[in-house]
């Protein structure tokens, strides 16, 4: 089970108020905990990644064990605390300014 965090104002889109938990088949990669998530939500789909490219939309970042993984391949596989539920996977709007 895949512990999944989103930001605020994706919780309130979804309805859910604390961690998503997924089922994700393995190997565990960032674009099969995005596919299982836009499938288990689909009013998130175009939220994270755009519709037709499947590529990660800009001020959208991605964090796995204290580490951003945004740059990193989609079909890298996530590390072992995170496949196995006792880290999760963060889906975080990055601010922008200056």
């Amino acid at each position: 089970m895949i512990r999944v965090v989103v930001p605020a104002h994706l919780k309130t889109l979804t309805g859910v108020r604390g961690e998503i938990p997924l089922e994700v088949a393995a190997p565990v990669t960032t674009r099969r905990v995005l596919d299982a998530l836009e499938a288990a939500y689909p009013v998130l789909r175009g939220t994270i990644r755009d519709t037709q490219t499947r590529v990660r939309r800009p001020f959208i970042r991605f964090f796995v064990c204290e580490e951003d993984i945004s740059h990193d391949s989609v079909d890298a596989e996530l590390p072992g605390p995170v496949v196995e539920g006792r880290e999760p996977f963060f889906v975080i709007g990055a601010m922008a300014g200056g």
